[in-house]
Formats: structure tokens, C-alpha cells, sequence
């Protein structure tokens, strides 16, 4: 009797590639910006609390609050250098290390400044090293976000890119709250004197509190990025060839009209962030009645009073940003962002409006929450819309460098900007008058914006392809 033949095995089906869990998405891209956004509001407040006198003591008073606001502003022009070195192993290497890497510089640029020795120790080189920490901050910040949005749209489940694309966002309400509450406990800890004299021991070492802590956030964030894998849209490029081998080349050579628009279209949105929070505190502080030490009228609010009305504000943002992520789905990022735009610029023609006839804890309040549900509108669905504007191998560089290089068009001088368009007797109409242009040049770029909503990452892609063949 014949042997039966053995037993063959079935074939083994191919493994799936590995993907990120939902969750994991969610966190790794969440806990990035709400570092960014943490550091940026912990060193607003330094610049305007200490380092004035820490850093920069030899000056009048006036000029060591600007050479503050400099290396505070320093940061703005490091970040299109950190979106354009970050952008290129982003592209070239992937997404995973690169978010790691930027994490690093960004995370130990911070830690670092809560170690630096004042001018009183080391003389010239202490606001040097300043500057060299903040230019390191801002060079970490410039591969962070794009990192994370394109974390978030990548892994994003089929109709859910406009909501996963708001998670990174959810990063600048988190870090206000989280920068501004430990502000408002050291405050309490440390007390300013009746006549407003720093508190000693806040002046000695209270401040680097804030800083240092940052590490424990980095470290969150870096074993939650350890842990995750490249996208399946990236891996796609890898397998097939596609890697751009020089991106910041290839994205102004195929994509130049993304970079235009997609920079124009987030002016706005940064105008209206740095005036809700850096340029209300500083007005919502000021005294209300001129003098010798005010030069310009404000509200009259003390900081931790004004501080706890903006954090309601900032709670408003955080609320509406993933509904806007949500808005972006149903009805599309355009029709999301283009009624939202032309209410930002309505919002700022009533800046004067506001304080006309009160003053009081309500009117600022509701002002505060405008104004910032507004910001959650617009800022919501740019998680998702800059990074569709690119194919995906240039998708780190281009979202990077449009969303970096508004920040400066945006951000970096609206503060002084505001501050010398806010009249001494307290008028700020023109300030608002500001937003409502910077609202004007955004809603412009918008209307040449292609609806992203239904295209796949890979239409983007294709699209890029045709260009690159009619060229050829």
C-alpha cells in the first residue's frame, strides 16, 4: 500500500503592511504641537517678564523690552530654515525619524534656555546664548508641524482628514492652557509685590520652571513616535520610486502655486492668533488711565485677572477647532474657511467697537471668546487643506515652508505692529483695521484654492506627475 503524500501547507497570505493605530495618530501628532505651542507661550511671557531685565539689563527700559521681543521674533525667521532641513528627510528618509529628530532640537533648545546663566553671571554671552537657544527653537518648530499634520491626513481614515488634520491643532489651545495655568500657580507660589516689583525668588529661578518641565512633554512625545510606523501613502512612494531626490527643488518646480496660496492663505489666521493672545494680554494689562509709566491706555486688568478671561477664550478655540475639522469634511475646506475669513475681517473692524461703552469682566470676555472661536474656525481645517495641496513626495517641504514662511508674514512683527498701531489714548481701531487687511489678503488667496475635500492624498500625485511629463 502506497505511502499518502504529505500533507501540503497552505499558502501563507501576504502580511499586511503594519499601520498606526488611530490613537497612536491622534497623541503622537497632538503632543508635538502642544510642545510647540507651550514653548511659544512660555517664552512670550519670559520675554515680557524677565528677560528684559535678566538678559538685556544694561539698556533703558524700553530698549530691553525690544531687544526681547527681538530674540522672541528670532524664532519666526529659524522656522522656514527648520521647515526646509526638516521638509527634505521628511521626504527623502520619511516621515517617522524626522518627527523624532525635530522633536529633539525643539524639546532641548527649551530645556536648555531654563539652564542659561543671566547677564549678571556670564555678561554679553548670556542674551548670545539666548538668541542661539531661540534660533534653535524656532529651527525644531519649523519641521514640527508639518510632521504632525501630515502624521494626522496620512493615517487618516477615508472622509476623516479634515477632523484628524485638526488633532495637531488642538496643540495651540493645549499649550496656552497648559504654559498660562503654570504661570498663573507660579504666580501664586511667587507674588509680585503690591507696587508691582518681581518677586525675588521668581526672578532668581521661578521662571525656568516652565522651561524645564517641557521635558517631561518630550518625552511623552518621543516614545509615542518611536513606536509608530510610515504611512501607507509614504511607503507607496518608497516602493515605487518616487522619492523626490532634492524637495525643496522639486517643490517649487511643480508646486509653486501650493506654496503661494497656501502661505497667503494662512496669513489671517496667524494675525488673528498673536493678536487674541500676545497683543490682548499686553492691552487687557496696560492701565487704563495715562501716567508716567503708561504711556498708551489699556484695560487696567492685573495679569493673572486678564490671564484667567483669556483662558476662557482659549477654551472656546479649543472647542471649535476639531468642529471646524468636522465643517471641513461635511461641507469642504472652502466653504469652511471662506465664510470664516470674511468674519475675521468683519471681527476686526469692531476691535474699538468692543470697549466703547464697557470695559468690564463680560464685555472682555465675550470679546475674548469671539474672537478665539473664530481662530478655532480658521485654524481647524489647515491641518488637513496645506498638506493636499502636495503630492506626497514633497508633501513635508511644501506644507513646512507655506505654513512657516506665514508665520513670519503673519506673526513675527504683528506684536510690534500692534503695539505701534495702538494709539496712547487707548484707541485700537486701526489695530483691528490691521486684521480686517491681512483677512482680505487671505480670503484672495482662498478663492484660488482648489477644493481638497473628496480628492485623494494620491490625486495630488497625479497631478504632480502630469506637470513634471508636460515639462519633460
Amino acid at each position: 500500500m502506497s505511502a499518502a503524500p504529505a500533507p501540503t501547507s497552505a499558502p501563507t497570505p501576504a502580511s499586511a503592511p503594519a499601520e498606526n493605530p488611530r490613537s497612536r495618530v491622534v497623541i503622537a501628532s497632538l503632543v508635538g504641537t502642544s510642545i510647540e505651542f507651550y514653548d511659544f507661550y512660555v517664552y512670550a511671557t519670559a520675554a515680557v517678564l524677565v528677560f528684559p531685565a535678566l538678559f538685556f539689563p544694561n539698556e533703558d527700559p524700553t530698549a530691553s523690552q525690544l531687544s526681547s521681543f527681538v530674540t522672541f521674533a528670532l524664532a519666526f525667521f529659524a522656522r522656514p530654515v527648520g521647515s526646509i532641513l526638516f521638509g527634505h528627510f521628511g521626504d527623502r528618509v520619511g516621515r517617522k525619524a524626522t518627527l523624532v529628530a525635530s522633536l529633539l532640537v525643539m524639546g532641548t533648545a527649551t530645556f536648555l534656555i531654563g539652564c542659561l546663566p543671566t547677564f549678571g553671571t556670564i555678561g554679553i554671552w548670556a542674551p548670545v546664548l539666548l538668541a542661539v537657544m531661540r534660533f534653535a527653537q524656532g529651527v525644531g518648530l519649523g519641521g514640527e508641524w508639518s510632521g504632525a499634520a501630515l502624521l494626522a491626513t496620512e493615517n487618516a481614515p477615508k472622509g476623516k482628514r479634515g477632523v484628524f488634520g485638526s488633532m495637531p491643532q488642538l496643540g495651540a489651545p493645549i499649550g496656552f492652557l497648559l504654559a498660562n495655568g503654570l504661570f498663573i500657580a507660579i504666580n501664586a507660589a511667587m507674588p509680585a509685590g503690591a507696587d508691582g516689583t518681581p518677586n525675588a525668588d521668581f526672578q532668581a529661578w521661578g521662571w525656568r520652571i516652565p522651561f524645564l518641565l517641557s521635558a517631561v512633554l518630550v518625552i511623552v512625545g518621543l516614545y509615542v513616535r518611536f513606536k509608530l510606523v510610515e504611512s501607507t501613502v509614504f511607503r507607496g512612494v518608497q516602493e515605487t520610486g518616487s522619492v523626490a531626490k532634492l524637495p525643496l527643488g522639486r517643490v517649487f518646480r511643480t508646486s509653486w502655486k501650493a506654496v503661494i496660496v497656501g502661505t497667503f492663505g494662512m496669513v489671517a489666521t496667524y494675525v488673528l492668533f498673536y493678536f487674541m493672545t500676545t497683543f490682548t494680554l499686553n492691552y487687557g494689562t496696560t492701565g487704563a488711565e495715562a501716567g508716567p509709566l503708561v504711556p498708551k491706555i489699556g484695560l487696567g486688568y492685573s495679569r493673572g485677572e486678564f490671564l484667567t478671561l483669556l483662558m476662557i477664550g482659549v477654551v472656546f478655540f479649543g472647542i471649535f477647532t476639531p468642529i471646524a475639522g468636522w465643517l471641513a469634511d461635511k461641507y469642504g475646506r472652502r466653504r469652511t474657511l471662506i465664510p470664516t475669513t470674511i468674519g475675521i475681517a468683519l471681527f476686526g473692524l469692531t476691535f474699538q467697537l468692543w470697549f466703547a461703552a464697557s470695559t468690564g469682566p463680560i464685555t472682555v470676555v465675550t470679546f475674548l471668546v469671539v474672537g478665539l472661536s473664530l481662530m478655532g474656525l480658521t485654524f481647524g481645517p489647515m491641518g488637513a487643506l496645506l498638506p493636499e495641496l502636495f503630492p506626497t513626495n514633497v508633501r513635508y517641504t511644501g506644507s513646512a515652508i507655506a505654513y512657516n514662511v506665514a508665520s513670519i508674514l503673519g506673526a513675527s512683527l504683528a506684536p510690534t505692529i500692534a503695539l505701534a498701531l495702538w494709539r496712547p489714548d487707548g484707541n485700537i481701531f486701526l489695530v483691528g483695521l490691521y486684521l480686517t487687511i491681512a483677512a482680505v489678503v487671505t480670503l484672495v488667496a482662498l478663492l484660488f484654492v482648489r477644493e481638497t475635500k473628496s480628492r485623494g492624498l494620491a490625486d495630488a500625485d497625479a497631478d504632480a506627475t502630469a506637470a513634471t511629463d508636460v515639462r519633460a
